[in-house]
């Protein structure tokens, strides 16, 4: 349960509900380096290990694993003892992290580092968070997910910038000692600011939906809502992950892939932002939809169109349509679910989201393997995102039949 409090409902949507919410995205750019600077520095532990790139490839993979179960777990924890204590402990584990992998001897050395302390250190720095400010905002509650679930796109643009010139300077070992110290310097003060307990929002009234008017039960719902995450980011994971690839193929160079890929992220926090005022105006599932059906459409143009000009495009119509997919998950299971088990759910679905991406990006890869072609790997997307749609449209539905007056 959430801890007790003796904060003022005055709290929730109030002043110091928007600096948390600063305060959070601040932790989730930061924290955020646990997932992008194994990205950056791969070609450079390759070289220095002598390793091929599947090898050099698989810290990466750990790391996405243990950011998956990092979300699940710290999001039971938070659900019991509060959100500052964990992230905390993310702080410490990422600190230790970087510092351990800095002094790794071996590759099988940086892989544990990277799952089991960097990893499950991200892992405070995403769901969590999300959960967290959920019980800080009520009118403005899409907003507030939407800005904390920006982070992670924050720290995609800001930390791929910065860490080259510190591998310029120290190398990527003492990169990764830099790193471990700002994680330090930076999160330990910022979560030490969040020790105010959670407000009333655990015992706040339920919402239409969430008060088992959905005819869903509660398990049933949590389980259609991860695989609607898997299925929606398999999707999504075909053009943030092969989109570099497939530039290469075309002719166009890594140059031009990097930029298409910067310009999805940039493109997906105004995304993010516009989705949190969608969401106050007509909830979660029907955001959620939306943004589904506008990333089927633009993996659908990926196809036809495929001059430079008209990729930079659609790269922009796509970042645009799938940024604020994710975090109207934790926004429709305040609106479905008990606020008092937010952090254990919000995480649970957080995780799927996660595996679906390392899923899509392989099953992506694979396909081209098969084929020799992103066409029928497009198409992959295109039938995974279709679930997804048919799951918010069957949510839809069973809400509006069981809201009609009797």
């Amino acid at each position: 349960m959430l801890q007790a409090t003796n904060a003022s409902g005055q709290d929730i949507d109030g002043p110091y509900a928007w600096r948390r919410l600063a305060i959070s995205l601040f932790l989730s750019t930061v924290g955020g380096v646990g997932s992008w600077a194994i990205v950056v520095v791969l070609p450079a532990i390759q070289t220095e290990f002598g390793v091929d790139r599947a090898a050099a490839s698989l810290p990466y993979t750990a790391t996405m694993v243990g950011f998956a179960v990092g979300n699940l777990i710290v999001g039971r924890i938070m659900d019991r003892v509060g959100f500052w204590i964990p992230v905390l402990a993310s702080a410490l584990l990422l600190a230790a992290g970087f510092a351990l992998s800095a002094l790794a001897p071996s590759i099988g050395w940086l892989n544990l580092a990277q799952g089991g302390l960097i990893g499950l250190g991200s892992g405070a720095t995403f769901g969590p968070v999300i959960a967290d400010i959920s019980h800080w905002f009520r009118k403005r509650r899409g907003v507030a997910v939407a800005c904390a679930a920006s982070g992670s796109y924050f720290a995609g643009i800001v930390w791929p910038m910065i860490i080259p010139h510190l591998m310029g300077a120290f190398g990527w070992r003492g990169t990764y000692l830099a790193i471990a110290a700002i994680c330090l310097v930076a999160m330990v003060p910022s979560a030490l600011m969040l020790r105010r307990p959670s407000p009333i929002s655990a015992q706040e009234p339920p919402s239409a939906v969430g008060n088992g008017r959905a005819a869903i039960p509660p398990g049933v719902l949590q389980a259609m809502l991860m695989v609607a995450g898997v299925s929606c980011c398999v999707a999504m994971s075909m053009p943030q992950v092969h989109i570099v690839a497939y530039c290469i193929d075309l002719g166009y160079g890594v140059a031009r892939g990097a930029d298409m890929l910067a310009l999805m992220m940039t493109a997906g926090v105004f995304s993010r932002l516009a989705s949190g005022f969608l969401v106050d105006r007509i909830g979660g599932v029907r955001t959620l939809l939306l943004g589904s059906v506008a990333q089927g459409l633009s993996l659908f143009l990926y196809i036809p169109f495929d001059g430079l000009a008209s990729l930079y495009v659609v790269s922009l119509v796509f970042g645009l349509s799938q940024g604020g997919i994710v975090p109207c998950y934790a926004t429709i299971i305040r609106e479905y679910l008990p606020a008092s088990e937010a952090g254990s759910r919000v995480g649970s679905v957080i995780m799927a989201t996660i595996l679906g991406m390392a899923i899509g990006g392989w099953m992506s890869g694979w396909i081209y393997d098969m084929t020799g072609s992103y066409t029928a790997a497009f198409m992959n997307g295109i039938a995974w995102n279709l679930l997804n749609i048919a799951i918010m449209l069957l949510l839809l539905q069973r809400s509006r039949r069981r809201l009609l007056p009797a």
